[in-house]
Order: structure tokens, then sequence, then C-alpha cells
């Protein structure tokens, strides 16, 4: 075989992840990826806590998220994303902004959070009227709430499911049992929220069973990494193309 005449592989684009040690999704992530985008996973510490305020705060820690994005760097992504929900909205939006800093101060050449990139699509889209679906206790979930207060975005509607654990195992009928109670007329688009649960082939029925955008944790993180990159998402999310031609 003469295999002077092969072309390739296809040049590697790298995207660096910082996820919470918990995390067990990485299959649903590549598949918001195209072919030449490979994920660059570092997790932070392993610490005893259910899924909590002190968990939340815990995961979000600077230095944490500082060693987690060095660790990354060596593989040159081109964005480093911080994948977490919660770990992200816990003190508000200026704490949000302050995660990106310390990625970007750690050498990260730029950086996303999952609830920045909420914030982000929420204004692209000029939405102001959403309804949320958390696994967490009522306690986090009402911190979601105040991060989106901040944001002049109100929640007309809110579902969590009371989980301190094991969230990447709730099923998909359950996930959408609670955005269907958690749907009112008035809720322009609802937020899935947290990284572990999975949520990947509910988005395009539950948008067409809708009529509005379903909005969740993984497929905003992979998109605000993506369009930086001045890539395609390749998956589901009916909002897509029109963030898109927001800013063209």
């Amino acid at each position: 075989m003469d295999f002077t005449d092969l072309d390739g592989p296809l040049a590697q684009r790298g995207i660096g992840i910082i996820a919470p040690f918990d995390m067990a999704l990485e299959r649903e992530l590549w598949r918001w990826v195209p072919a030449e985008v490979s994920l660059h996973l570092a997790r932070t510490p392993y610490e005893p806590v259910p899924v909590s305020l002190e968990m939340a705060e815990l995961v979000s820690n600077p230095r944490h998220v500082a060693i987690a994005t060095r660790d990354v760097l060596h593989v040159e992504p081109e964005v480093v994303a911080y994948l977490c929900t919660s770990g992200s909205f816990i003190h508000g939006v200026a704490a949000e902004e302050g995660l990106r800093k310390v990625i970007v101060d750690s050498g990260a050449p730029r950086a996303v959070t999952t609830s920045g990139a909420l914030a982000e699509v929420l204004d692209r889209l000029a939405l102001r009227r959403i309804s949320v679906v958390t696994p967490y206790y009522a306690d986090l979930t009402a911190k979601l709430h105040e991060f989106l207060g901040e944001l002049g975005v109100e929640t007309v509607a809110s579902e969590h499911l009371g989980l301190g654990g094991g969230i990447w195992k709730v099923s998909y009928r359950t996930v959408a049992e609670h955005i269907l109670r958690a749907d009112r007329p008035d809720a322009e688009a609802i937020f899935v929220s947290c990284t572990n649960l999975p949520t990947y082939d509910l988005i395009n029925p539950l948008e067409e069973t809708l009529g509005k955008p379903v909005f969740t944790a993984n497929q905003l993180t992979m998109w605000a990494c993506l369009d930086r990159m001045e890539l395609p998402i390749t998956g589901p999310g009916s909002w897509i193309n029109a963030v898109q031609n927001s800013t063209d």
C-alpha cells in the first residue's frame, strides 16, 4: 500500500474541560462536537459531600479551578470550559465572571462557564421569562433563581428533583416529566440545569411538543466553546441558528 497518497489525520482542535469530580456524562459531551474537536478533561478534587450548596462551593474553589486549567494546557486547547452549572452560579454573576478570569489568568486563551453560556444565550435572544428544571435540593435551586434575577430574567416556574447524588442515572422519562410540569404559557424557554443530568435525546422532541427552546447545561457549554472557535455545534437545539443569526 502506498501511504504517500493518504491525507490526514484531520487536524485536531481542542477544548479543555474542567468538570466536577462526580461528572459521569463525558459520552454526552462528545455528541455535541464535530469530528475535528477533541475534549480534554480535568476534574476538581474529590470531596465526600452530596450535591449541595457546600459541594457547589467546593468544586468552584479558585485554586482548584486554576490547577485543573493548568492540567489541560499542555494539549493546547483553544478554549477552556468550566463545566458545572451550580459551581458557576452559586455566588452570582460577578463570581461567574471571576471564574472565567481565574481560567484565563492560569493560561487559557479563552474561558467559558456553563452559567455564563446560559447568560449569553438569554441575552442574545432577549429572553426575560423562563422556567427551570434542576436535579438539586430546593436551596441550591433557589441560588439559580437568584443568578437569573441578577440577569434581569424572571423564573416563572421551577421544578427540582431533590437529589444529592447519582444524577447521571436519572431516566429520560423522569427528566421529561419535570420539564413538562415546569412549562408555562408565559415561559419563553425552559432551562435544564446540571451537566450531569442526561438530556441530549430529549431536546428535539420536547421542543417540538412545547413549541419553545429547551436549553440544557452541556448543550450551552459546548455551544459557547464552539462559538468561540467559529465551529458549528452538531447536536440538537432549535435556538442555535437564531443565536448565530443574532451575531451576523
